[in-house]
């Protein structure tokens, strides 16, 4: 099923991290340092890391920021996945996905069952494609983000991972895009 052409070169890709939280401090952000970490060992970029508070606006407001940048091809949030009242990471993050990666979540907490049981139903995880801009939302664990990490976007960001893999799609993921402005 899945495995590893070692014929493929293996492709850096760059990511931002970002944590969703009232608490933590950057020195305090165990998830974000997680997700940071295994970018890195990885042979992948971070490209910038950064933490704002349970508020709809600043978490659009940020993924946004970085969805403009050129040198940033996915985005991974932690935090705010829940159902508390300051759990607003999905509401923030979904409505700006031009596509929905459905696929995700079912993973995630196929993955994340195995390792906490029924209590996986707590976490809204969700994923989708803004612009050109991966972007996945995690719930704020470091064992959810190892699990998402581990299990699903390390294989995914890496070219050689067979049948198919994220990167090697990425070079098209503007077709819709010219598509409608062609149209237009």
């Amino acid at each position: 099923m899945d495995r590893i052409d070692e014929s493929r070169p293996f492709i850096p890709v760059s990511f931002a991290v970002l944590t969703v939280s009232d608490t933590r401090s950057l020195e305090e952000d165990r998830s974000g340092s997680t997700l940071a970490a295994r970018i890195e060992e990885a042979g992948h970029k971070l490209a910038d890391r950064a933490i704002v508070t349970d508020d709809v606006e600043k978490i659009m407001g940020q993924v946004m920021s970085w969805v403009a940048r050129e040198d940033i091809d996915a985005v991974i949030t932690t935090g705010g996945t829940g159902f508390t009242g300051r759990d607003v990471t999905p509401e923030a993050v979904s409505p700006l996905f031009e596509k929905h990666m459905d696929g995700f979540s079912t993973l995630f907490h196929a993955i994340s069952r195995e390792k906490i049981g029924t209590s996986t139903i707590q976490s809204r995880a969700t994923a989708g494609l803004i612009g050109t801009t991966f972007v996945f939302v995690l719930p704020g664990s470091p064992g959810a983000c190892k699990d998402a990490w581990d299990g699903i976007l390390k294989p995914q960001f890496d070219y050689r991972h067979m049948p198919c893999n994220f990167v090697e799609i990425m070079p098209r993921l503007d077709e819709h895009l010219k598509r409608g402005k062609l149209r237009g």
